[in-house]
């Protein structure tokens, strides 16, 4: 696989820079979709190319995903030594490397109202086949990939409607299958934020492929590159076709800033 002339261009802009922030969101990025979220794992060349980018220097690496910081840690197979940064939760949980985690304090009446939230969607997708509570940190999502278009959609609007009634300041997020309910108000947006100034990183590269990575790439500055993967309509200056196509822009990226701090 040879890079287009342009996106080898867009790569380049940004290889030389002194400090790259690589950010990647996870599920649909670097590993397929899966029916059951824990099985995800990133396919081989991703693993190589994200390896390779953090071997490099002032070139920090950070998964950016909707995930826990447990289940986060989890599915990337990411170890205490590990070079890899990680904002979970949509940016309300943080890895440092030598720091380790850096995670909001929670009150006693969040956690309870949650539970108890979380208790009630339970009860209210259990007559719905195929759909399922995944526990999150800060609230949960709504599985609906396994379930019909209709069982999804009822189940979907009923746990929408107990929410808006028992908690509607809670923040509300669509995906691939997936809608997330979550106490705290932080997203990808503020996560890329987040770590830029703590990196002090002159340039970010973030790549999504889903709904909720759009207010990361509509929050990216002049000097950043956006990567949308999949179809449909972006925010994102570059879209490529897949995961193994995202894998390909990551290992030239890499052999780029190679060349360039060489």
């Amino acid at each position: 696989m040879t890079a287009a002339p342009a996106l080898d261009d867009a790569l380049a802009k940004i290889a030389g820079v002194p400090t790259l922030l690589i950010a990647l969101d996870f599920d649909g990025t670097l590993s397929p979709h899966v029916e059951d979220p824990m099985t995800a794992r990133m396919l081989p060349a991703a693993r190589r190319a994200v390896d390779a980018l953090g071997a490099l220097a002032h070139t920090p690496v950070a998964l950016v995903s909707g995930r826990s910081l447990t289940d986060l840690r989890i599915i990337a197979e990411h170890t205490e030594d590990s070079p890899i940064l990680l904002a979970a939760s949509h940016g309300a949980e943080f890895w440092f490397p030598g720091v380790g985690a850096v995670e909001p304090t929670e009150d006693d009446a969040e956690r309870d109202l949650r539970d108890r939230l979380r208790a009630r969607a339970e009860q209210i997708v259990a007559d719905f086949p195929g759909v399922w509570i995944e526990p999150k940190t800060f609230g949960f999502g709504v599985h609906t990939r396994t379930a019909t278009e209709q069982d999804g959609a009822e189940a979907s609007a009923a746990v929408d409607a107990m929410i808006a009634d028992a908690a509607p300041d809670w923040r509300r997020r669509t995906g691939k299958k997936i809608v997330e309910y979550a106490f705290r108000q932080e997203g990808k947006d503020s996560a890329i934020a987040n770590l830029r100034a703590r990196l002090g990183a002159d340039a970010v590269l973030f790549a999504g492929d889903d709904v909720t990575d759009e207010d990361a790439l509509r929050s990216l500055q002049a000097q950043d590159l956006g990567v949308h993967v999949g179809a449909g309509e972006t925010a994102a200056t570059v879209s490529v076709a897949d995961i193994p196509s995202m894998a390909f822009l990551l290992a030239r990226l890499a052999e780029l800033r190679a060349a360039a701090q060489a």
